[in-house]
């Protein structure tokens, strides 16, 4: 019971999966957006939207608990989530801009 995960993995696993999850999301919206018609200022909005919305629960318990080691991990897990969200979401317009969806 007495064992952890480091904060420093906890922040890498939340910022590769937030990594993952955006650039796919990201990619996958400017497709959609690209075969409705849909502008893709209104994609990328959505997309920051959801990010903000992902990252949320962490925010949450940053704000509830200011002591001990929940903060702490909650911290990392921010942290990393919004790293990966904004890493993500920056170059995934750069990726759909090469497939022929921007």
């Amino acid at each position: 019971m007495g064992e952890f995960i480091p904060e420093y993995l906890l922040r890498e696993q939340a910022a590769v999966g937030a990594l993952v999850l955006f650039a796919i999301l990201r990619v996958v919206a400017a497709a959609i957006a690209f075969e409705k018609g849909w502008r893709i200022s209104v994609v990328q909005a959505c997309c920051i939207a959801t990010a903000v919305l992902y990252c949320l629960p962490q925010l949450f318990d940053l704000l509830m608990h200011s002591y001990g080691m929940r903060v702490a991990a909650a911290a990392a897990e921010l942290e990393g989530k919004a790293a990966g969200s904004a890493i993500a979401l920056f170059f995934a317009p750069i990726l759909s801009h090469r497939l022929g969806y921007e």
